[in-house]
């Protein structure tokens, strides 16, 4: 049976996206599903081969399609974190003042992100990490340390904070947005003496905080800890 008549100003490629959004919201096709022949497809949503061949690559790129060779394109697992990479994206690109904007959401959310985790972090986590600024301290008392290291153990920081507040869309979505801040730490790294130790002392007091299980102090020290990087990041412009 085909599909329902496209609106007049939808072009076909929209119209794939949305048939197949449209079967996915539904539940007719869920996380794992394959997709319908290529030909069965197109006559069911009353669009040529090429539109829905379009579609279909535009929905690999936002992660909600995957390909595997030789067996068809299949509904992904749907994980948050894959479906904000396109955000993550426009974090990433320099020189933009969407990359302070989205700094700032970030804060707003982390902030509330980390509340979260001060409620509902466990034992494991904790260690894991004390464990990561541990690793931190030893990089920092070789006087020639690699900032790249410590930025990216900064970012898993981060991370384990994000997934510690027990709301995976929510870490998904701070994850994809470190991008945003991700420049501008190295580049103050580099261009301030000693910011990467200041940097180490705000997140020894977000972990302590943590320790506490005090909500409210884990986002005043978290708030204090992003200004500091989104005042900086938007002197880069």
């Amino acid at each position: 049976m085909r599909g329902p008549a496209p609106h007049p100003t939808a072009s076909q490629t929209d119209v794939v996206i949305e048939g197949i959004k449209a079967m996915i919201l539904s539940g007719e096709l869920g996380p794992g599903s394959r997709l319908p022949v290529e030909k069965d497809l197109a006559v069911r949503l009353g669009v040529s081969r090429g539109p829905l061949r379009e579609g279909v690559r535009a929905l690999v790129l936002l992660g909600v399609l995957g390909t595997r060779r030789g067996d068809g394109t299949y509904v992904t697992s749907l994980d948050p974190a894959r479906l904000f990479e396109p955000v993550g994206f426009l974090a990433d690109l320099p020189g933009r003042d969407d990359a302070v904007h989205l700094a700032r959401v970030r804060r707003v959310l982390e902030v509330e992100g980390v509340g979260r985790a001060a409620v509902e972090i466990d034992d494991a986590t904790l260690l894991e990490l004390r464990s990561l600024l541990d690793s931190v301290d030893a990089l920092l008392d070789d006087p020639d340390h690699d900032l790249r290291a410590v930025i990216d153990a900064d970012l898993r920081f981060h991370a384990v904070v994000h997934r510690a507040s027990g709301n995976p869309v929510l870490a998904g979505l701070l994850d994809s947005l470190a991008g945003s801040t991700a420049r501008a730490r190295l580049w103050r790294a580099i261009r301030e003496d000693g910011a990467v130790r200041v940097a180490q002392a705000e997140h020894r007091a977000i972990l302590a905080a943590l320790e506490a299980h005090d909500a409210d102090r884990a986002r005043i020290h978290m708030a204090a800890h992003l200004m500091g990087v989104e005042e900086y990041a938007a002197t880069l412009l």
